[in-house]
């Protein structure tokens, strides 16, 4: 069979909640249930249609409250066909993009005709831990408590494991990913300011687009309906995280974090909570359903390089996307690269540009044009799949066009698809 069309008929999010906000107890599973089951409604597939979920990731400690299996999980939890195929995909940031390309080879090569690309996450629940406890024999005297979103740093083992550990293992440590990322803005040439300035651009623009209409509940974004133990039923449908009131003047008050010459809570995004889901097909089978697409997938390509050089890597796995699709920089009318941090959207456009000052200025103009992760959230798991998505839409309300989006994810790894929209 040669190489078919994949085109994306559904594409949904949950609003994304801050950090101890609206949807802090509601296990990632669950959300990820609930924008699969969206999707699926969206497009009126039966339960039994779909051939396989590829399901994005990336707290693990999370989802051992619940023990294992996410994908599994998630998908009986959407109340899909028990016969559903599905696994769990942690590849950091990336992951939901990952999933994303994962389906779009399964259907372009013939292997599946309808499959879900999702992902959720939740870094409100997050437990802390007792590394090494279970067999310290421990019967009196403070216990330490290890926070694996502290730093947000990738340790190897943490410093209470090494210490209570009977075997010497030589595990190797990384930065915190704020302070690789800020070193490598500035190997770049982009200041601290011009990242605040970015930050502000985040929540301006996002702030503008919201006004507009544009993330509202039926396109980009679903309905969420909570009923606590107590108290009155909650219906979440706007994302939480934006702070429309944030001014340069303010963000140059704050400090840097966790070592970083750049980073600081305010041009970076949240510790957030929230999922999304894309339904791809063949365009055959969609013409077969009746279903117009959305869009047209056109190539989805990863890449990975030296752990800390995060901020670097959306450009060159744009580039590889682009160059699988046979396009060049000139053809594409929007991107979108996640805001891990605003650095990486500031770094990829001087690297895609390659230095050009006016290059640059023409990709930065048709960048993260509704705003980004520093508005919107940044629940990792499912950030793949919403910068895929919100591209798609505004391709779509400004009549068509080809879009590329990139995603960098810990230790350097980097996703990155291009889409057409008619």
């Amino acid at each position: 069979m040669g190489a078919r069309e994949v085109v994306v008929v559904s594409a949904v999010r949950t609003p994304f909640s801050r950090f101890g906000g609206v949807l802090r107890d509601v296990p990632s599973i669950i959300l990820g249930a609930m924008a699969i089951r969206e999707a699926v409604d969206r497009v009126g597939l039966a339960n039994d249609e779909i051939d396989e979920v590829y399901y994005g990731n990336c707290q693990v400690g999370e989802n051992s409250l619940e023990n294992d299996v996410p994908d599994r999980q998630a998908v009986l939890e959407a109340g899909l066909s028990p016969k559903t195929l599905s696994f769990t995909i942690d590849r950091a940031c990336c992951a939901s993009l990952t999933a994303v390309r994962l389906a779009f080879h399964s259907i372009r090569w013939g292997e599946r005709d309808i499959c879900i690309a999702a992902g959720a996450e939740n870094m409100s629940r997050l437990p802390l831990l007792l590394p090494g406890i279970r067999f310290s024999g421990h019967r009196i005297g403070n216990l330490e408590i290890y926070d694996n979103l502290f730093e947000l740093g990738y340790k190897g083992w943490n410093p209470i494991s090494r210490r209570t550990a009977e075997i010497t293992l030589d595990f190797k440590g990384w930065n915190a990913v704020a302070r690789d990322a800020g070193e490598v803005a500035l190997e770049y040439g982009v200041s601290r300011q011009e990242q605040d300035e970015w930050a502000v651009r985040s929540q301006q623009y996002y702030a503008q687009a919201f006004a507009a209409g544009k993330f509202k509940v039926g396109e980009e974004l679903m309905s969420v309906k909570l009923t606590p133990k107590k108290g009155t039923p909650i219906v979440f449908e706007k994302d939480e995280f934006p702070r429309p009131d944030t001014t340069l003047e303010k963000l140059a008050k704050l400090a840097t974090i966790y070592g970083s010459p750049t980073v600081t809570a305010g041009n970076a995004p949240g510790l957030d909570a929230g999922a999304s889901a894309v339904v791809l097909m063949s365009k055959e089978k969609a013409a077969e359903k009746g279903l117009t697409p959305l869009g047209t997938i056109l190539s989805v390509e990863g890449v990975a390089d030296e752990a800390r050089l995060l901020a670097s890597v959306p450009a060159p796995a744009i580039r590889k996307a682009l160059s699988a699709a046979k396009l060049h920089l000139k053809d594409v009318h929007l991107f979108e690269v996640n805001e891990a941090f605003a650095v990486m959207p500031l770094v990829s456009s001087k690297i895609l540009a390659d230095g050009d000052v006016k290059r640059i200025k023409g990709i930065r103009d048709k960048m993260n044009v509704n705003g980004g992760a520093v508005a919107i959230g940044h629940p990792v798991g499912a950030s793949g799949a919403r910068i895929l998505m919100t591209l798609m839409y505004e391709l779509r309300r400004r009549g068509g066009g080809i879009g590329a989006c990139g995603i960098c994810g810990g230790l350097a790894q980097g996703e990155a698809a291009v889409i057409k929209v008619i």
